[in-house]
């Protein structure tokens, strides 16, 4: 890269038929494609939630694909995002699903 991209870190909440359809297998390798780590999970009323960091850019594919694409038997019906901040380095080593 020419220039230095700074880092952010976003949370965010998947709504819609996002259970039981691969959305947190599909977002991790969404993530491990566009080089973010972070974090991704089911929810007990029937989301998904999680975190991503990395380069705004790259983020800010992963916060469309999250909005618009999602798993191919997703339905996604709202995509929240959250707490978002500048960070000087990354707080994750790699993409996880949580259980």
């Amino acid at each position: 890269m020419a220039e230095a991209e700074g880092l952010v870190s976003v949370d965010y909440e998947v709504s819609g038929k996002v259970q039981g359809v691969f959305f947190r297998k599909y977002t991790q390798g969404e993530a491990k494609r566009l080089g973010l780590v972070g974090w991704v999970q089911n929810t007990s009323h029937g989301t998904v939630q999680g975190q991503i960091q990395g380069p705004t850019a790259r983020v800010r594919e992963l916060q469309e694909w999250l909005r618009k694409i999602g798993s191919p038997q997703s339905r996604i019906s709202r995509a929240e995002f959250s707490n978002e901040k500048e960070i000087t380095v990354l707080e994750h080593k790699e993409f996880q699903i949580l259980k």
